[in-house]
């Protein structure tokens, strides 16, 4: 009894800490975790541009298409624009945006040319056909339109 009560009071009046250390990567200890956030970037697959005329309205139609997709799924795009430059000068003349239609995969707008600054009758211009996904990861696919 009397080394029980001398082996309690040792116990109970010294001061102790436990250190847990390792050199080993694989020990339970040294785990990090890390949340990886990957993402494609979306693909323009294939673009159309050009303007004809439209007798119902009485002006020129410039119109904008594009087939896109995306690894993370069609939904991850969230944005098609037409960027319209002129060849000679590299001036960005215009924007259009895009929208949807009833393909996921495919992007479409068209303006009537009086509400541009776009002619018809020019041929020097090109347009960058631009998709945007959730990350603003892009890609874009440089066309020729069709003028007159």
């Amino acid at each position: 009894m009397r080394l029980l009560t001398a082996a309690l009071l040792t116990i109970v009046t010294s001061s102790g800490c436990y250190v847990y250390t390792s050199s080993d990567v694989n020990d339970e200890f040294s785990y990090e975790y890390e949340e990886v956030v990957s993402n494609y970037a979306p693909e323009v697959l294939d673009a159309e541009a050009g303007c004809y005329y439209d007798g119902s309205y009485r002006d020129d139609i410039w119109y904008f298409d594009a087939v896109v997709d995306d690894f993370d799924g069609l939904g991850d795009i969230t944005q098609v624009w037409a960027d319209v430059y002129d060849e000679f000068d590299g001036a960005l003349i215009e924007s259009f945006e895009l929208y949807p239609t009833g393909d996921s995969s495919v992007w479409f707008s068209d303006w009537l040319g009086s509400s541009t600054y776009l002619d018809c009758f020019y041929r020097g211009y090109t347009v960058d056909v631009v998709a945007y996904d959730t990350f603003e990861d892009m890609d874009y696919m440089t066309i020729v339109p069709y003028t007159y």
